[in-house]
C-alpha cells in the first residue's frame, strides 16, 4: 500500500525517495578495499610498493637468464644474482661508504646553498618590483644553461674538482628553488595581506607571519624538484671530473667492463635520492602542517 501524507485535511501521495547512487571511491580506496583487513594501513604501505619491484626483478631475471635479444639486447646485461653478489662485495668494502659519503656531502652542501640563496632571492624578486625588473631577465637568460655544461669552466675557475662539483650542484638546484619561490609569491591571495594590514601588521611581521607561511607549500615543491635535479648533476659531474663519489665509481666500473658494478652504482644513486627526497618531503609536511593533506 502506498503511504500517504495528510496536510490540512488533504491526502497526498508520498513519493519514496530514490536510493542514492553508490559513491565511487578513489583509486586508492578501491585498491585498499581488496586488501585483507588484517594487513592494515602500515603493512599495506610496505607490501604494495614491493609488488612492482618484484615484478621488475622477475622480468629482469627472465630476460637476462635466457639472453633475450629482440628490440633490446639483454645478452650482455648482468643478471640480478650477479648484481647482488657485486653489491654484497661492495658493501663489505670501506671504499663504498667513502663514495656514498662524498656524494652525500656534495649534495647537502650544494643543495643547502641553493635553498638559502634561492629562497632569499625569490622572496626579493617576488616582493620588490625593482628587483623583479632588474634580476628576473638575468635569471631567465642563465636558467636554460645545463649545469653539466659548466664542467669545463669549473675546471678552469676552481682550484679543486671538489669545489667545482659543489658549484655545479648549487647551480642545478638553484633555479628550481628561485623560480618556484617567485611563483609562490605571485600566487598569494592579496586579501591575506590586506587583512593583516588592517590589523596593524608591519612589513616584517607581514613577511614572516603571512607571506612566507603562505608561500611555503610552493617553495617546498621547488625544493623537491631541486633535489632530484641536484642528484642528476652531481653524479654527472663526478663521472667527468670527480675522484670520489658514487658517480665516479659507476663510471669507473663501466671503464673496467664491470657491468654489475654499474648497476650497483645506479641502485646506490636511486637509494640516496629516495632518502634525500623523503627527507625533504617530511620536512615540508612538518613545516606545512596546517595544510589539509599534510596530516595524511
Amino acid at each position: 500500500m502506498t503511504p500517504t501524507l495528510t496536510i490540512d485535511g488533504a491526502s497526498r501521495l508520498s513519493v519514496p525517495a530514490a536510493p542514492a547512487p553508490p559513491r565511487e571511491g578513489t583509486l586508492r580506496d578501491r585498491i585498499m578495499a581488496h586488501v585483507p583487513a588484517k594487513m592494515g594501513h602500515r603493512t599495506a604501505a610496505v607490501v604494495l610498493p614491493v609488488i612492482p619491484i618484484a615484478v621488475f626483478i622477475g622480468l629482469w631475471h627472465v630476460l637476462t637468464e635466457h639472453s633475450v635479444v629482440a628490440w633490446l639486447r639483454f645478452n650482455r646485461m648482468p643478471t640480478p644474482a650477479a648484481v647482488l653478489d657485486a653489491l654484497l662485495a661492495r658493501v663489505s668494502s670501506g671504499g663504498y661508504y667513502d663514495d656514498l659519503l662524498a656524494s652525500l656531502q656534495r649534495i647537502l652542501l650544494g643543495f643547502g646553498l641553493a635553498a638559502v640563496v634561492g629562497i632569499a632571492l625569490g622572496v626579493l624578486v617576488g616582493r620588490s618590483e625593482l628587483a623583479r625588473m632588474t634580476l628576473r631577465p638575468f635569471i631567465e637568460i642563465v636558467r636554460p644553461i645545463p649545469a653539466i655544461a659548466l664542467v669545463p669552466l669549473t675546471i678552469l675557475l676552481f682550484p679543486s674538482s671538489e669545489q667545482g662539483i659543489v658549484f655545479i650542484t648549487f647551480f642545478a638546484a638553484f633555479f628550481p628553488v628561485v623560480v618556484s619561490t617567485i611563483h609562490a609569491m605571485d600566487s598569494l591571495p592579496k586579501v591575506w595581506e590586506e587583512a593583516a594590514k588592517t590589523m596593524g601588521a608591519g612589513r616584517i611581521s607581514l613577511l614572516f607571519h603571512v607571506v612566507l607561511p603562505g608561500a611555503l607549500p610552493g617553495i617546498f615543491a621547488g625544493l623537491s624538484v631541486a633535489m632530484g635535479v641536484a642528484w642528476i648533476c652531481v653524479v654527472s659531474a663526478e663521472m667527468i671530473s670527480g675522484q670520489f663519489g658514487i658517480g665516479y665509481y659507476t663510471w669507473q666500473s663501466y671503464g673496467l667492463l664491470d657491468y654489475a658494478g654499474v648497476v650497483v652504482g645506479m641502485i646506490s644513486i636511486g637509494a640516496l635520492g629516495l632518502i634525500t627526497a623523503w627527507a625533504v618531503e617530511r620536512i615540508g609536511r612538518r613545516v606545512n602542517h596546517w595544510l589539509p593533506r599534510a596530516a595524511r
